[in-house]
């Protein structure tokens, strides 16, 4: 009855468990690439899904069958409206991991970043935090984006740290001081043609079962009494049934990361027209894009007005950043 006759590899990957429910619809960046450069700089940007078109380019890609042919890509438009660097945080590294060394805040920060806490403004947040300068290890930016900003009901700002590489910790603290108060525009760290990370959390579909949520057969005509079943939880003896087996669950609305996205278009909506990117009555579930946007080359995790965190790509990838040959966009 347990016996099977062939081998078979496993259902469904290991690595992405648990597969629970994400706990916020805000996608957390835990990692940060290092740039060699010696200015300093921010390593990422975020924005809201807006929709998906079709754009056409000649594909650049060297020793590939289509190099220099007409090619119809899927993207996805991302909406991009200027972050608010709200805040510097300094970050010390001990055998426990890393600690806040020091925070300081923008003296008039935006109202409605009152709804998420409140932050202090104090002269002397400047002179202690120079004073244990030399004792941090790292820089982050604590910046915060509206989703007000670009037509949506949501009021509240979401606010999170953005990392910041690029010369020392001197160097980088300078950076920020200047930025402190300050708009940041997506074109003043990302450029046409780079490769980005997409963070971002997927599309839930409730419950499912193990062949719908990791792939596993279904069983033979009169097998069991069940079809859509797994066909053994395991031993007899332990009776314990191992996180390993296929059981039936939570499926979406997971965080995921896509790696090495390339952004085709950068561009606003003042400066091109709003009939360049908008379809007739705007995009489904979201509406008119208004102000700055990008468009990646694929899909991104997530369904429109979600919440997308962009980050230099962490996987190098070699060569110069080459400016794509755009000829047209389809929209839907």
């Amino acid at each position: 009855m347990g016996h099977r006759k062939y081998s078979a590899p496993r259902r469904g990957s290991v690595a992405f468990r648990p597969r629970a429910r994400a706990k916020s619809l805000e996608p957390r960046i835990r990692t940060w690439p290092k740039l060699s450069a010696e200015k300093a700089a921010l390593l990422g940007f975020a924005g809201f899904k807006a929709g998906e078109i079709h754009v056409l380019t000649i594909d650049d890609r060297e020793k590939t069958p289509n190099f220099g042919k007409h090619f119809l890509n899927a993207c996805t438009v991302v909406v991009t409206p200027p972050l608010r660097v709200i805040g510097i945080r300094g970050y010390t590294d001990d055998y426990k991991g890393k600690h806040a060394l020091f925070d300081i805040y923008a003296k008039d920060p935006p109202k409605e970043l009152e709804r998420k806490f409140h932050a202090h403004f104090s002269q002397e947040d400047f002179s202690k935090a120079e004073q244990v300068l030399n004792n941090a290890s790292s820089i982050m930016a604590v910046v915060g984006i509206s989703p007000h900003d670009v037509n949506l009901s949501q009021k509240k700002p979401f606010v999170f740290e953005v990392g910041v590489s690029g010369g020392d910790v001197k160097i980088q603290y300078d950076y920020l001081k200047g930025l402190l108060g300050k708009q940041v525009r997506i074109s003043d760290i990302l450029k046409t043609g780079q490769y980005v990370d997409v963070f971002g959390i997927t599309r839930g579909k409730g419950v499912e079962g193990p062949v719908t949520r990791f792939g596993v057969k279904r069983k033979q005509h009169k097998s069991r009494k069940s079809v859509r079943a797994v066909g053994t939880l395991g031993p007899i003896s332990p009776a314990v049934v191992m996180y390993t087996v296929a059981r039936q669950g939570q499926r979406g609305f997971h965080q995921r990361t896509e790696y090495n996205k390339r952004i085709l278009i950068m561009s606003n909506t003042e400066s091109d027209g709003q009939n360049l990117i908008n379809p007739s009555g705007g995009f489904k579930h979201f509406g008119q894009i208004k102000g700055d946007y990008i468009v990646i080359k694929g899909s991104v995790p997530g369904v429109p007005k979600r919440l997308l965190k962009l980050r230099h790509a962490i996987r190098e990838i070699n060569g110069k950043i080459i400016e794509p040959k755009v000829l047209e966009v389809v929209l839907q």
